[in-house]
């Protein structure tokens, strides 16, 4: 099924009040997000998805997990309040402001190989990884 048939069956449903068009869909697809939708109670997991960006305000109160998708950047001010992992990816550098409440996995990235712990630790200031990087 096309992408527009989709979209407009989501939007009937949403209009008709009998069921909300997916997080996930909406994400994957660049669809505008509500503020409730930009602060995602528990982990979100978009390994091996077809995602190449995250929208600006994003706030994860679990696990964002980021593997194996096409990914570059992240937004500022990203939150993440458990892991981050972005294993696999292209990702080349992180936002000031980031904040990582657990640990930060960067298995086979740019970034890993171009920068060190404390490196990537200064790129983010304000911002915070407590948590150990894996690499």
């Amino acid at each position: 099924m096309k992408k527009e048939a989709l979209k407009r069956i989501f939007d009937f449903l949403e209009e008709k009040e009998e069921h909300k068009v997916p997080f996930i869909w909406k994400l994957i697809n660049n669809e505008p997000l509500t503020d409730d939708e930009l602060n995602v109670e528990g982990s979100l997991n978009l390994n091996y998805s077809k995602i190449t960006q995250l929208p600006k305000g994003l706030k994860v109160n679990g696990g964002l997990y980021l593997e194996n998708t096409n990914i570059k950047s992240l937004p500022e001010g990203l939150r993440v309040k458990f892991s981050l992992n972005l294993s696999y990816t292209k990702i080349e550098s992180l936002p000031k402001g980031l904040e990582v409440f657990g640990i930060l996995r960067i298995w086979d990235t740019p970034i890993a190989q171009k920068y060190g712990d404390e490196e990537i630790r200064e790129m983010i200031k304000p911002g915070f990884i407590k948590g150990e990087i894996f690499r």
